[in-house]
């Protein structure tokens, strides 16, 4: 029988007891919706402690929700996003950007997930052309989907480029939790310090229900979002509930917490396996997530006991998460069952 306690997503995991408590406790009385009540306006100051005194915050119901409002906002239909070719606005989002906001990702094929400048200028050639497509944002994705971490010294490098070639930066920080954790920084190290103008702030996978925002450190941008947002059919309208999972998550570093053992699970793992010849490390282990190639013959029979996804099927890639509630038992049985199946 599969093991749902598996490896498949950060996403599978419950919602953490103190997040449902904080929820519990607000449901009570009448609170003006759509954003307009207390609790939303105590989730806004805490996102104000964390990233600073002069953002603008947006709370919305998905990641995929965020990453699109923050281009539909941002961007003129005739402009283009530079992306990674992994990023998830790229590939996990069904083209909701290129369909709902009309805007073409120009994606830059990377050996680890990570953009470079050299990848960045190979794209801003024909500006100016009214017969080309014009970059107006990058976007980086902070944990990237190959499991890696931009240090903060690589994203001012970035924004500082992009910023001289008149560029937006957006930072898709569905995993920023993790990458903060693992880098022993603040939010605001690696956002509003190092210039990203807008970021999609994701805290679901780290132990919350439907906690996204999209931020503007750049605060001109933000001037029609909350129309966008209406509009794209992400204002919620008993917004309390969203919002105030962040006023829990940031409270007395839940946040950290949680991703700080999601990366030391995944680190756990990578010990676990590392004696295993059969099974090689793809990607370096920064975050929580662990990229392996192994024997084709066995991933069948291992996801029919643990639920974990193919990553790339020609290769024999397979991607395995740990949680904020993946425990050493977890791993340990895991990985006897890989040997197990190995012989």
């Amino acid at each position: 029988m599969k093991n749902i306690r598996g490896f498949a997503s950060d996403n599978n995991a419950g919602v953490h007891e103190k997040v449902m408590e904080k929820i519990i406790a607000i449901n009570h009385g009448h609170e003006i919706g759509y954003g307009d009540d207390k609790y939303t306006e105590e989730a806004k100051a805490k996102l104000r402690e964390h990233f600073g005194e002069n953002i603008d915050s947006y709370f919305v119901f998905n990641g995929t929700g965020a990453n699109t409002l923050a281009i539909a906002n941002t961007l003129f239909p005739f402009q283009a996003v530079i992306c990674a070719q992994s990023a998830h606005i790229n590939v996990d989002e069904c083209g909701a950007p290129d369909h709902y906001c009309g805007n073409k990702l120009l994606s830059a094929p990377t050996s680890d997930g990570k953009l470079t400048i050299a990848d960045i200028e190979s794209y801003l050639h024909g500006r100016g052309d009214e017969h080309h497509v014009q970059p107006k944002m990058i976007s980086i994705t902070q944990v990237t989907e190959l499991g890696t971490i931009y240090t903060p010294a690589e994203i001012k490098a970035i924004t500082d480029f992009a910023h001289s070639k008149d560029l937006y930066v957006h930072m898709d920080g569905a995993r920023l939790s993790n990458a903060a954790a693992a880098l022993g920084v603040s939010f605001r190290e690696i956002t509003a310090d190092v210039g990203i103008d807008l970021l999609s702030f994701g805290l679901t996978k780290n132990g919350a229900m439907n906690a996204e925002a999209v931020i503007f450190f750049n605060q001109e941008l933000s001037v029609n979002m909350k129309y966008y947002r209406k509009q794209a059919m992400q204002l919620g309208s008993k917004m309390r509930y969203m919002s105030t999972q962040f006023t829990a998550m940031l409270t007395d570093d839940l946040w950290k917490k949680n991703a700080s053992h999601a990366n030391n699970m995944a680190k756990f793992l990578e010990e676990q396996i590392a004696p295993i010849s059969e099974v090689t490390l793809v990607y370096p282990v920064q975050s929580n997530g662990v990229f392996v190639e192994v024997p084709n013959e066995i991933i069948e029979p291992l996801q029919n006991e643990y639920f974990f996804y193919m990553w790339d099927e020609s290769k024999s890639q397979v991607r395995w998460m740990c949680s904020y509630d993946t425990t050493k038992d977890d791993i340990l049985k895991f990985v006897e069952a890989i040997k197990r199946l190995l012989g």
